[in-house]
C-alpha cells in the first residue's frame, strides 16, 4: 500500500526518444533515502524538480510520469493541495499521450490524482476517479493486489468526509480482507494496522465503540511488534489508540499517545501540515479532558461528529472526545465552551433534528469568535456579559437563504436558562442584529466576513490582504470548538485562515525580529540612558508584544493558532508553553519578569523599585532578560532552518530569514 510520503508508484516502461537515460530506479531509491532521513521539505521538492527536469531532457515520458506521481504525493503530504491536483492532472495527460488508457499505470495515476482531490476536500471528484481506478484494477490486477486495498482505503476516506460512514466501512472491510490475504505475517503487517486504524475511526463515527476499540487494540499490537517508530502509519494507530483511551476514560494515556504521534508527524510532514494542526488540536482537547478529570469534573463519551483531516491512505488525525459540562456547583470548573456544547447536545440537537430532518446533516455547530469563552480563558468574572446558554450554527449560503430565518426562529425558542445559567446578558454590539452577534444562526461566509472582512481566507497570491489582517483577528476566526461539521465547509474555511502563506509567515517573522531588535535591544537602553521613562516603558511594551507574536509564529499558526488580543496574550503564551511539543516555552516567564520589573527599571528613583534598591538592579535584570530572549530566538531560528547566522542583534537576522521569501515586495528594504 502507498506510504503517506510516497504515492502509489507508477513504473510502466517507456523508451526515451533521446540518447539520454534517466535512472528511474536510482531516482526512487534516492527519494526513499531522503524521506527516511527526514530531509526538509524544500530539499525534497528541489530533488523532485531536478528529477522532472532530467526526465524531460531525456524525453522519457515514463520517467516523467513517475516523477509527477511522486510530486503529487509530496505536495499532498505538505498540504499544498492545488499543486498536488495540478501534478495529478499533468500525469493523467501523459497517460493519454502514452496510450496507456486502461492500464495499471492509469489506475495508479488515477488513485494518486483522486487522493490529491480528496485531500483538498473535492470528494465527489475524487470518488469519480477512484471508481474509474477500481474498474481498471478489478480487470487488470490479481484479487489480492495491495494496490486494490489501498484504493479501498482511500475511497473509504472520501466517503467518510461526506458523512457516508456505512459505505466507508464497506470499503475498509474489503481493504482489510485483501491485505490479510496478501500478507505473509498478518500480526506484523503495517498495512493491516493502518487499515484497522481507519476502521476504528469509522466505527467511532457509527457509534460502535466495541468494534472500534477492538480494531485499535489489534492495530497497536501490530505496531508494537515492529521497530518503526518514525513511520506515519504508527502515528495513525497512535491517534486511533488515543481515541480509544478517551472512550475508556483514560485521558492521561490519550495525551501520551497524541504527543508521540505529533513527534512522528512533525518528522514526516512538518509542523505546517494539516495533519500536525489537527492532531495538535486533538492533543489540546485531550489535555483539557485530563485537566477536567483532575479537577473531578465528570466527562462523557466522545463526540465523533468532528471533522478530521486524513491527508493520505493512513489515518493521522482522529477526533477526540470532549468533556460534557457538569451541572454547576460551588467551585465548579464549568466553562463557556462546556456550557455551549451541553446546551447544543441536550436541547439544540433534538430540536433541530425534529424541525429540520432533511438539513440536520448539513448544519455545522460550535462556538467560535469573539469572547473569552471562545479562547477557553473565561472564569467567574467573565459571566457578567455575553455569557450564558448559546451556540453558533453555520449554514451554507444557499441553505441560509432558504431556511436561515426558520432555523433562527427555532433557535430563539430554546430556553433562555440552562443548568443554572442565563439568560444570556448581551452587550449592545453582540446583541441579535448587532455588528458583533456572537451566537445564533449564520451563513458560513457572512460569519467569517463579520470577523475578518473576508468570506474566506485570502489567496496565497494576495499577501497584501493577509498582511492587513491582525493576528488577533485571525485568532478570533480560528479559536473555539466546532462540535459538528458534516459537510466540512465551515472547517475548510476555518483551516484556510490557519494556513498562512509561507511568504507572509516569513515576512511577519522578519518584521517581528526588526521590532524586537529596535525596541528591546536598541531603544530600551537608549531611552533609559536619556532618562525618558515613558519612552523606555513604551519600548518595553513594543518588545513584549513583538516577542509574544514571534513565539506564536514560530510555533506555526496551522498548528498552534494565533496570538489573541492583548488581554489574553500572556494566558495564551502560558497555555502554549504548557504543551510539551511547543517551541520557546520558557519565553513567557522571561517576558513576565520584564513586565514585572519594567516600572522600576523605567521610572524608579534611588529609593524606588523592588526592596527599595532603586532602578539600577531592575534595569540590569530587564536587559539580561532581553538578551536571554534574543539568544533563544537565534537558537530557534537556526534549529528551524530559518538562518545560518549566529548574529545576536536580531535586525541582522532579517536578511537570512528573507532569503526564503519568493515575492520581492515582501522583503524589507
Amino acid at each position: 500500500m502507498s506510504h503517506p510520503g510516497h504515492p502509489q508508484r507508477c513504473n510502466d516502461g517507456g523508451v526515451s526518444a533521446s540518447g539520454q537515460i534517466f535512472d528511474t530506479t536510482g531516482f526512487l531509491q534516492g527519494l526513499d533515502r531522503a524521506f527516511a532521513a527526514h530531509t526538509p521539505p524544500q530539499a525534497i521538492e528541489d530533488y523532485l524538480f531536478d528529477g522532472l527536469a532530467r526526465a524531460r531532457a531525456a524525453t522519457d515520458m515514463a520517467a516523467q510520469l513517475t516523477v509527477l506521481n511522486e510530486l503529487a504525493g509530496f505536495y499532498r503530504s505538505v498540504s499544498r493541495h492545488d499543486d498536488a491536483i495540478a501534478c495529478g492532472d499533468d500525469a493523467l495527460d501523459l497517460i493519454a499521450a502514452m496510450g496507456l488508457a486502461g492500464s495499471d499505470a492509469e489506475a495508479t495515476t488515477l488513485i494518486n490524482s483522486a487522493t490529491a482531490l480528496r485531500a483538498a476536500g473535492r470528494n465527489a471528484d475524487a470518488l469519480a476517479r477512484y471508481n474509474r481506478a477500481l474498474e481498471i484494477c478489478e480487470r487488470t490486477m490479481a484479487p489480492n493486489d495491495r494496490r486494490i486495498a489501498a484504493l479501498h482505503n482511500n475511497a473509504s476516506m472520501a466517503y467518510s468526509q461526506q458523512g457516508e460512514y456505512g459505505q466507508a466501512r464497506e470499503h475498509l472491510l474489503e481493504a482489510l480482507a485483501i491485505a490479510e490475504a496478501a500478507s505473509t505475517d498478518p500480526d506484523a503487517d503495517v498495512d493491516i494496522a493502518s487499515t484497522l486504524s481507519n476502521l476504528a475511526l469509522v466505527d467511532f463515527k457509527l457509534g460502535d465503540s466495541a468494534n472500534a476499540n477492538r480494531a485499535v487494540s489489534r492495530a497497536m499490537a501490530i505496531f508494537e511488534s515492529v521497530d518503526n517508530q518514525s513511520n506515519p502509519h504508527v502515528a495513525a494507530a497512535l491517534a486511533a489508540y488515543a481515541q480509544g483511551c478517551l472512550e475508556g476514560g483514560h485521558p492521561e494515556l490519550a495525551v501520551q499517545a497524541y504527543r508521540r504521534a505529533l513527534v512522528i508527524i512533525e518528522q514526516c510532514y512538518g509542523v505546517g501540515s494539516d495533519a500536525y494542526a489537527i492532531t495538535s488540536d486533538n492533543l489540546a482537547t485531550a489535555e483539557g479532558r485530563l485537566a477536567a478529570r483532575d479537577l473531578d469534573a465528570p466527562t462523557a463519551g466522545p463526540d465523533t461528529s468532528r471533522r478530521t483531516a486524513e491527508p493520505d491512505s493512513s489515518l493521522i488525525a482522529v477526533p477526540v472526545a470532549h468533556a460534557q459540562s457538569p451541572a454547576p456547583s460551588a467551585g465548579s470548573p464549568l466553562t463557556g465552551l462546556q456550557l455551549s456544547r451541553a446546551f447544543w447536545e441536550e436541547l439544540g440537537l433534538p430540536l433541530m433534528r425534529d424541525r429540520f430532518p432533511s438539513h440536520i446533516d448539513r448544519m455545522a455547530v460550535g462556538l467560535v469568535g469573539h469572547g473569552s469563552e471562545c479562547y477557553g480563558f473565561d472564569d467567574r468574572l467573565s459571566r457578567d456579559h455575553d455569557f450564558g446558554p448559546g451556540f453558533c450554527m453555520w449554514l451554507t449560503r444557499d441553505d441560509y437563504r432558504r431556511i436561515g430565518a426558520e432555523v433562527q426562529h427555532a433557535y430563539d425558542e430554546l430556553p433562555k436558562q440552562f443548568r443554572g445559567f442565563g439568560p444570556r446578558v448581551r452587550t449592545p454590539r453582540a446583541s441579535e442584529g448587532g455588528a458583533g452577534k456572537r451566537v445564533g444562526v449564520f451563513s458560513i461566509d457572512a460569519f467569517f466576513e463579520q470577523i475578518t472582512g473576508y468570506p474566506q481566507a485570502p489567496a496565497a497570491d494576495k499577501p497584501h490582504q493577509w498582511l492587513l489582517l491582525e493576528e488577533s483577528t485571525l485568532a478570533a476566526a480560528t479559536n473555539g470548538e466546532v462540535f459538528r461539521d458534516p459537510l466540512g465547509e465551515f472547517t475548510a474555511i476555518r483551516m484556510g485562515f490557519k494556513r498562512m502563506p509561507e511568504d507572509v509567515w516569513l515576512a511577519l517573522i522578519s518584521r517581528r525580529l526588526g521590532m524586537i531588535s529596535q525596541a528591546g535591544q536598541y531603544n530600551v537602553p537608549r531611552m533609559l540612558d536619556r532618562g525618558q521613562a515613558e519612552g523606555a516603558w513604551l519600548a518595553v511594551s513594543e518588545f513584549v508584544q513583538a516577542t509574544a507574536s514571534l513565539v506564536f509564529l514560530l510555533n506555526r499558526p496551522a498548528a498552534r493558532g494565533y496570538l489573541p488580543y492583548y488581554k489574553w496574550q500572556f494566558a495564551a503564551l502560558r497555555r502554549l508553553a504548557s504543551q510539551k511539543v511547543s517551541r520557546l516555552p520558557h519565553i513567557v516567564d522571561e517576558l513576565s519578569t520584564i513586565v514585572r520589573l519594567a516600572s522600576a527599571a523605567c521610572s524608579g528613583g534611588a529609593q524606588f523599585g523592588e526592596g527599595g534598591k532603586g532602578s539600577s538592579l531592575a534595569r540590569t535584570q530587564v536587559m539580561e532578560a532581553i538578551d536571554r530572549i534574543c539568544d533563544s530566538i537565534v537558537s530557534e531560528l537556526r534549529k528551524s532552518g530559518l538562518t545560518s547566522s549566529d548574529e545576536k542583534f536580531l535586525e541582522w537576522q532579517r536578511p537570512f530569514v528573507e532569503l526564503a521569501i519568493s515575492d520581492p515586495w515582501l522583503k524589507s528594504v
